[in-house]
């Protein structure tokens, strides 16, 4: 546990952004709010959010671009797409799972997320645009689902490439 002990000044958040930290948690732990520093303490909170649904978001844009590979590209079909596949859904959920009130946030940004997943799909792939759906055409649960996976029946007995 960090203890301050009363000194003259405290860190300011420019200064030294770790001992800043500690010094508001040593703080917030002593009770001592009349000292602490509110105003960027509460931008940080909010920023712990934030965060999350940035995280969220890349990882649905991850993800989406690797169905889309996978459903486009059959003969291109490598191991490594579909760990990435299994891992992006794993982290979307564990980060639903620890902040239930972004069980939706995904929903709300597929239509950016597939956006841009199908421009850098189009780059990655040499593909043509007209190749490629312009809204996103799988529903969000079958995009978190472990078991989906486009242009199959189901997953087991992928073919897949080292």
């Amino acid at each position: 546990m960090n203890k301050i002990f009363r000194k003259q000044q405290l860190t300011p958040f420019e200064v030294d952004y770790a001992q800043w930290c500690a010094e508001q948690g040593a703080l917030l732990r002593e009770g001592r709010l009349s000292d602490l520093d509110r105003e960027n303490l509460a931008e940080e909170i909010e920023s712990l959010g934030r965060s999350d649904k940035r995280e969220i978001a890349n990882r649905l844009g991850t993800l989406l671009l690797h169905l889309l590979k996978w459903q486009f590209q059959e003969e291109q079909r490598k191991a490594g797409w579909l760990l990435t596949i299994r891992e992006q859904r794993h982290r979307i959920r564990k980060l639903v799972d620890e902040s239930p009130s972004l069980k939706t946030y995904p929903q709300t940004q597929i239509a950016d997320e597939f956006a841009f997943a199908r421009l850098k799909a189009i780059d990655e792939t040499g593909l043509l645009e007209k190749h490629f759906p312009i809204d996103c055409p799988y529903p969000i649960a079958d995009i978190l689902n472990q078991d989906f996976l486009p242009g199959e029946p189901s997953m087991p007995n992928q073919t897949v490439r080292d």
